[in-house]
């Protein structure tokens, strides 16, 4: 099989960062890159795809075949369809977070998804408490990777102990480093500009977390006992945080350096070096140091190819540097502890015999790390990954049932109303969000409000907290402005300044209206409360029999449900509700086949309310077809909205579900997850059947992340939910529509004591 690769018959991808781009990530896959390429014998067998931040992109060298440009989610899955289209033999992906578009640099997972040959995954960054999205994308990179790669001890720790990702499949290959020669230090002086000097060196590129300054501060302390000491800090300043905040750090370090009258003994190298120079400033320098802030940097090019180059190595004790600093081959000490760097530089300036001992320990035990040996540790994977998947053992893919498993093992998190209120007012609660922050320009509605008036009603029945009691008359005194007792009608749209948009508002707004104040009149036994919803429902009711819409009959069932629950004597009550069920029926006699169990030509929004009301109906008034045809057509709803993956994939609203077209794929929105969700929980309420708890399940793992980007639209920061998956990605906007259906479908489950989720 090697032979194979070796030959070029077939071909690696690498994906990551490549230079002339700047970062540490380029730098690794540009070299990792060259040294596979070396094994290969020739430069056939691998190319790189590399990711852009700007769109004018870089002026990459020939071996970049393709680029991504990170925050277009069509790009990933172009690259995608390209490489299973070109018969490559293995995908090689240099993993951080930052670097790939979407939260926490989820874009990446739909790229993978979709791959056909092996993907090794390269781990740059391992968090030992990660945030839930960080968790997401980590399992997902575990679910698609034949392997994980790590390049420290503690990195497999904690995939295995914090992830529970399996030993099996993550691999320790350490980072690796050039192969250059022991030489004695200071031979570069003169090249550098700095001839007779004793050089302490730090490079990379800037960023506050480097701890320069405390390296810095140390400076007095050592040129008082070493006046030849000069430190030098090689690197420009990270370009992102010059995008962000200008080279502020820098001048800040400056500023710090003119104020301890240190100008002459503490140098800048503003500039991004080569390999080549960039070993001749680690060998020429007399110690090299490491002063970082972050204990959890899990791995760190600058350490390792210091100590590849012979360097003496003082540093902080972060995971990386713990690791291969053990045993004397380098000095660790405290975080933010300038007496302490001052301390052991002075000691290794002044005894060059432990200074050499500590360059000849780490020389020799990193001589296993050079390129050479990393490209041969991977190729060797590639090929077990292949030899293990052409005979069956360790698939990439676990079965239905696995994936169910772990798709609807998710801990239910709390229930969260921190955006429902930043997104309410003393008006009401408005329609939309920038982001999470609440846009005036589009006002409020009666959808909406009607809406919260569920989520607070549901709310305060399930906790018993009297808090709640403000927001919902808040919300129930907006439905009583909009309603107009002359017409019997709702309007819907009010602008920002209090203006109706409309006299009378959509048979469908109408509809959600009943059904707010129908669980309402259930859920809340305040006498004042009650009777006011009870008395808005009753007259907003009178108009119903002559609406068109299907969703309006559908929402006023549920409406109409929930009040009969308090008042099952009322038979006019009874009556309309079957009335209006029996229209949804009819519906379905004229259009339903054995392929298309719908009532519609085209499925559209919020179709899970309608089965749902042949369902409610069917059981009231004991009509064994109704609630026959309800349940067929509610399990077709959820079979023609399962991927072959498992999970939920809603029919998205760019362009819908027509008889005689293709299912559209994006444009999904959570008020379908929330529809299909609740009349899957009724259904298991009245019959038991885990089959449908399972699906109501499914409905709620949409939220968090089982869908067709896997990604999650709820927030777990604040309980809002965002507006949809789009073909280019996941809104980044927390509207009021999509917070209500995640909070609807939580507290559903709540509702159901299935607080572990399993």
């Amino acid at each position: 099989m090697i032979n194979k690769i070796i030959n070029g018959q077939e071909k690696i991808c690498v994906i990551g960062n490549y230079l002339p781009r700047q970062c540490g990530i380029a730098t690794f896959t540009t070299d990792l890159s060259k040294a596979i390429t070396n094994e290969l014998r020739g430069e056939n067998g691998l190319i790189n795809i590399a990711m852009n931040d700007k769109e004018e992109g870089y002026n990459y060298p020939s071996e970049v075949k393709l680029t991504i440009q990170e925050g277009n989610m069509e790009e990933y899955i172009k690259v995608a369809q390209y490489l299973n289209g070109n018969n490559y033999r293995a995908v090689v992906i240099q993993h951080e977070y930052g670097i790939y578009g979407g939260a926490d640099g989820e874009y990446i997972i739909e790229l993978m998804k979709r791959l056909d040959m092996p993907i090794l995954t390269n781990l740059h960054t391992v968090l030992e408490n990660p945030s839930f999205g960080q968790r997401k994308v980590m399992n997902d990179l575990a679910k698609y990777s034949e392997k994980l790669l790590v390049m420290s001890r503690k990195a497999f720790d904690i995939l295995t102990r914090v992830y529970g990702i399996p030993q099996e499949i993550v691999v320790f290959i350490p980072h690796g480093i050039p192969n250059t020669t022991y030489e004695d230090q200071g031979i570069y002086n003169d090249a550098i500009g700095l001839e007779g000097k004793e050089i302490i060196l730090t490079f990379g590129l800037l960023s506050p977390g480097k701890g320069l300054e405390f390296m810095i501060k140390a400076m007095p302390a050592i040129i008082k006992k070493n006046p030849n000491a000069v430190y030098l800090i090689l690197g420009k300043t990270h370009p992102n945080i010059v995008k962000k905040t200008g080279d502020v750090y820098r001048e800040k370090l400056k500023e710090l350096i003119r104020s301890l009258n240190l100008e002459k003994n503490v140098v800048f190298h503003n500039k991004f070096v080569d390999q080549e120079t960039l070993v001749s400033y680690i060998k020429t320098s007399t110690i090299y140091s490491i002063p970082y802030l972050n204990k959890e940097q899990i791995t760190s090019g600058t350490l390792a190819y210091a100590l590849g180059s012979g360097a003496a190595v003082v540093s902080t004790p972060f995971w990386h540097a713990e690791e291969l600093l053990a045993e004397g081959r380098g000095i660790l000490v405290p975080f933010r502890d300038s007496e302490s760097l001052a301390r052991e530089i002075n000691i290794l300036l002044s005894d060059s015999e432990k200074r050499e001992n500590i360059r000849r320990k780490a020389y020799n035990y990193v001589r296993s790390m050079i390129w050479s040996e990393v490209a041969k540790s991977y190729l060797k994977v590639i090929v077990e990954c292949k030899e293990k998947k052409n005979i069956n053992i360790s698939p990439k893919y676990e079965s239905e049932d696995e994936r169910r498993s772990k798709r609807i093992s998710y801990k239910l998190p709390e229930i969260d109303l921190s955006h429902l209120k930043i997104l309410t007012d003393d008006t009401g609660i408005l329609q939309h969000a920038k982001y999470t922050i609440p846009d005036l320009n589009h006002g409020y509605c009666v959808d909406d409000n009607a809406r919260a008036l569920i989520v607070v009603s549901m709310y305060h029945n399930l906790t018993g907290d009297k808090d709640i009691y403000p927001f919902i008359k808040k919300y129930l005194a907006f439905l009583n402005y909009s309603f107009d007792e002359k017409t019997n009608r709702f309007a819907n749209l009010m602008s920002y300044d209090r203006r109706w948009q409309e006299n009378i508002g959509s048979e469908d707004s109408h509809g959600r209206a009943l059904w707010a104040l129908g669980v309402t009149i259930k859920n809340i036994v305040d006498k004042s409360i009650r009777s006011n919803a009870m008395d808005l429902f009753i007259s907003a009711l009178s108009v119903v029999r002559d609406f068109t819409s299907p969703r309006a009959w559908a929402f006023t069932v549920l409406g109409l449900s929930a009040y009969l629950e308090v008042n099952p004597e009322d038979l006019e009550k009874k009556l309309i509700k079957k009335i209006l069920a029996e229209k949804i029926h009819s519906l379905y006699k004229n259009i339903v086949t054995s392929e298309w169990l719908w009532c519609e030509e085209t499925i559209t929004y919020s179709n899970g309310i309608l089965p749902h009301a042949l369902i409610l109906t069917g059981e009231a008034i004991d009509d064994k077809d109704m609630y026959n045809t309800g349940i067929q057509s509610l399990k077709w709803l959820l079979e023609i909205q399962t991927a072959p993956e498992g999970h939920l994939s809603i029919i998205g609203n760019e362009g819908w579900f027509a008889r005689d077209r293709e299912k559209i794929t994006f444009g999904q929105q959570p008020v379908e997850a929330m529809c299909l969700l609740n009349a899957c929980l009724h259904v298991y309420r009245t019959i038991k059947d885990q089959w449908w708890l399972n699906e109501a399940k499914k409905c709620m793992a949409w939220f968090f992340g089982e869908n067709d980007l896997n990604t999650p639209i709820y927030n777990y920061e604040d309980g809002g939910c965002r507006d949809g998956l789009d073909s280019h990605g996941v809104s980044t906007n927390q509207g009021a529509e999509s917070t209500l259906a995640g909070l609807i479908s939580l507290i559903k489950i709540h509702e159901i004591e299935d607080e572990s989720f399993k």
